[in-house]
């Protein structure tokens, strides 16, 4: 009988995916080795073989988690050329980072440790910057198209809209993770919304 052929990139993939449950579920600083080879129904050797150590292992699943918010944004993005009415198209691109349902929530949940776990982890650092930056940059492309289009007044500084916009969405993703009685998914698009509409 020939021995079991494992993907490592799947193998790899399993374990982000049992860090990421462990953390929505427990915190960062219930992911360790032995709990998230439980999660993932793998022996804790398993998990060494792919993994130098602890930190790389959060490290990978923090960049896995960058990765699918990059590929979900950035299938919306396109549209941003839509000019028929460019506000709406850059809503619903902001809208994918945005703790809207229940995959976008555990997104913003594990984002939100991530970063928090940040200030006491500087190996996380790094990481941390990607997703600060990046928020930006969407923020920044966005309100590019929608000036362009003359759907926002030329008048605006994009470099001070994006930060200011960049920070609306920080807020309501943390509001939507801490209190999502209150921070509903319709008030959270109809306040994008409503900011959207004050550039106009």
């Amino acid at each position: 009988m020939s021995p079991r052929v494992v993907d490592p990139v799947a193998r790899r993939q399993t374990v982000a995916e049992a860090v990421f449950r462990v953390v929505v579920r427990d915190g960062v600083e219930q992911a360790s080795l032995r709990n998230v080879a439980v999660e993932a129904g793998l022996a804790i050797g398993s998990i060494r073989h792919y993994f130098d150590s602890h930190d790389d292992m959060i490290i990978f699943a923090v960049e896995a988690l960058i990765h699918s918010i990059d590929q979900r944004v950035m299938a919306h993005v396109q549209s941003l050329k839509d000019r028929s009415d460019p506000r709406r198209p850059a809503e619903r691109v902001l809208s994918e980072v945005l703790p809207l349902d229940d995959r976008r929530r555990d997104e913003a949940v594990l984002w939100l440790a991530f970063v928090t776990a940040s200030r006491t982890r500087p190996s996380l650092v790094p990481h941390a910057e990607r997703l600060y930056d990046g928020l930006r940059m969407l923020c920044r492309r966005a309100l590019t198209v929608m000036t362009e289009a003359g759907t926002i007044a030329a008048t605006h500084d994009v470099a001070l809209e994006s930060e200011r916009l960049a920070s609306l969405l920080n807020g309501l993703t943390v509001d939507g993770v801490l209190h999502p009685d209150r921070m509903t998914p319709d008030l959270t698009v109809s306040l994008l919304r409503r900011h959207l509409d004050s550039l106009r």
